[in-house]
């Protein structure tokens, strides 16, 4: 064992002098002729793509371009459906408004017309309509503190006739010369006739149709007019609140700007007469 170890030693010290550990490249242990150096392997040169092999490159490059330009396509795309569809939600909000103020507008007219309180009507009228027409709001409200039916009217005038025909309270003179004037009259076929009472059926055919105007003409040319003072003031009131519930139904139609929904938001949508409008 010792000389196994003494001659192990001896080989180590031998192979160190002669340099073999020195050396980083591998070697090949000759101890005939000492150590040779082993030559390293060359890399091998990476192989040169061939041109289909490049064409398929460049196809699969163009495929991605395509999908990517695709899928930039199919955004823009989303986008102005997305801006399409927003357009007409708040068109469709607008006109919703617009129609719930109409029928607001129609509901009103119909307690008017049958002399009923207002309500939750009023302020309904005030919240949507009060910047657009403050004034004829004011004016339906007002006469719905104080209504007048058209079968009121026409049960008052009735009652008025015999008032409306005489001419007693009338100055003797005057009456006289109202008297020799109607003795004989002469008019064209297509006038009116001029006599009470003929102008008083015509004023109840006026009424009965809903022109409240005409009706009003008609008994002002009465002889006895001064007897209807407060039947014409409750007439006139009436034709003023039509008239303002007639430009209120056009408002919430046509009115492009001052509108306003039930929760008192600013209504943007123009309306149909203005979106029909070539202008």
């Amino acid at each position: 064992m010792l000389a196994s170890f003494l001659l192990g030693a001896s080989l180590v010290g031998y192979l160190s002098w002669r340099g073999y550990f020195a050396t980083s490249d591998p070697v090949e242990i000759d101890f005939d002729n000492g150590p040779v150096a082993l030559e390293s392997a060359a890399p091998e040169p990476s192989p040169t793509p061939s041109a289909s092999e490049s064409a398929k490159a460049a196809a699969a490059v163009e495929r991605v371009e395509q999908t990517q330009g695709g899928l930039d396509q199919r955004l823009a795309a989303a986008e102005q459906r997305i801006a399409r569809l927003d357009l007409q939600a708040q068109a469709a909000a607008g006109n919703a408004a617009r129609a719930e103020g109409l029928l607001i507008a129609f509901a009103t007219r119909r307690a008017i017309e049958r002399g009923a309180e207002l309500g939750y009507l009023g302020d309904q009228l005030r919240l949507r309509f009060g910047d657009a027409q403050p004034n004829s709001v004011q004016t339906v409200i007002d006469f719905a503190r104080d209504p007048v039916t058209l079968d009121v009217l026409l049960a008052r005038l009735d009652g008025l006739a015999p008032e409306l025909k005489a001419t007693s309270k009338q100055p003797t003179f005057a009456r006289l010369r109202n008297e020799l004037a109607s003795l004989f009259v002469i008019r064209r076929e297509t006038t009116p006739s001029p006599q009470p009472s003929r102008r008083l059926e015509r004023a109840r055919m006026f009424l009965e149709s809903g022109r409240v105007d005409k009706a009003i003409g008609e008994v002002e040319q009465l002889p006895g007019a001064d007897n209807a003072k407060k039947w014409l003031a409750d007439a006139r009131r009436y034709e003023r609140a039509q008239r303002a519930l007639d430009l209120i139904e056009t408002t919430a139609v046509r009115e492009p700007r001052r509108l306003r929904d039930g929760e008192g938001r600013a209504i943007e949508q123009p309306g149909p007469a203005e979106s029909a409008d070539p202008a």
